[in-house]
């Protein structure tokens, strides 16, 4: 492994103000400085220019205007104009813990691998939905830790929010595809097929602040649903009897309310203890009997909208063996 050269790359689309305190977090990072910052705004209306120059002077960044043409794509522009030989890619509602670049040299210098994932977490001063949903998107007990637990699977996927490659990786594999969301677990699933290794780096947290309200995070959630089945499609060997947990999850609940009108009870129950455990492991987790309130509809919210869109798509693409951007057009953006 030669000399680690980092270069972060963040795409950034009408979001000047989550820029604006992203590269804040970037000046009280510890450790090696010699980094450079790459952002690359996907055809804004709102443009992130001025914000960007403001840094000029106290950090090494460049800013690249292309049109619009998603984030997946935008990544790869950034990549393939950066200077370092290792990308770390940012959504751009992240901020930066200020032990972050020393906890990713570390843990690359002890186990190298071409790519890495790191997880998220809430910030302090995030509000309660925010915090609540940041619960249940990484809670053991509803995703089982696939979003950056220590207990999670032996071959992690990273995600796109908080992910490092190597030039290398990104030379070979030639970067993320044209699905969104969707994008990151692709990549990962085609590094390992031309032989390179993944891992998860637990210390690499990032504050992900999710810019989200009921409406929003269902249909992020929901598009999470629709694309599984079309990866599964794209790599079989990757299909796990698990992505269908929500699907039936939510099938589950509604038939035990069901079985309510005929004085069925126990099938309720149980969903109710689950309920019950999952409050308590919020309360505990964030300190918050309003956060932990908040937990039990984002719950609900996240397998719903997962679950649906997971039936849904795998209706389509595996039963009717409809094509997959023809059938989910907004899945999939035009690559300029």
């Amino acid at each position: 492994m030669s000399q680690l050269q980092f270069s972060f790359i963040i795409p950034v689309y009408n979001r000047p103000d989550e820029i604006q305190e992203l590269l804040q977090s970037f000046e009280t990072l510890e450790g090696d400085k010699d980094f450079e910052i790459v952002i690359v705004e996907d055809g804004s209306q709102k443009s992130s220019k001025q914000v960007v120059e403001g840094f000029a002077k106290k950090l090494n960044i460049s800013y690249f205007y292309k049109e619009n043409s998603g984030p997946g794509d935008s990544r790869n522009y950034g990549m393939q104009r950066a200077k370092g030989n290792y990308f770390i890619i940012l959504d751009s509602d992240c901020l930066l813990p200020k032990e972050y670049l020393i906890e990713v040299e570390k843990s690359l210098k002890e186990e190298y691998v071409d790519c890495f994932g790191g997880p998220d977490a809430a910030h302090q001063s995030f509000s309660n939905l925010q915090k609540a949903i940041n619960f249940s998107m990484t809670a053991f007990i509803t995703t089982g830790g696939i979003r950056g637990s220590k207990n999670s699977v032996d071959k992690f996927q990273p995600r796109s929010f908080n992910m490092g490659l190597s030039k290398a990786a990104f030379e070979a594999s030639n970067g993320f595809g044209r699905i969104h969301p969707g994008e990151d677990p692709d990549l990962t699933i085609r590094l390992w097929n031309l032989g390179f290794k993944t891992k998860l780096i637990p210390e690499a947290y990032v504050f992900h602040k999710r810019r989200i309200s009921w409406k929003t995070f269902y249909k992020q959630v929901n598009k999470f649903g629709l694309v599984r089945p079309i990866l599964n499609k794209w790599h079989p060997s990757t299909k796990k009897v698990t992505y269908w947990f929500p699907t039936i999850f939510c099938l589950g609940l509604m038939l035990s309310i069901f079985l309510l009108l005929f004085q069925v009870k126990w099938l309720f129950i149980i969903y109710l203890v689950y309920f019950v455990i999952a409050f308590i492991l919020a309360l505990f987790g964030t300190k918050s009997l309003w956060v932990s309130i908040l937990v039990i509809p984002a719950i609900l919210v996240q397998f719903l909208g997962y679950g649906y869109g997971f039936l849904k798509s795998t209706w389509a693409v595996s039963v009717l063996n409809k094509h997959a951007e023809t059938h989910f057009p907004k899945l999939f953006f035009k690559q300029k």
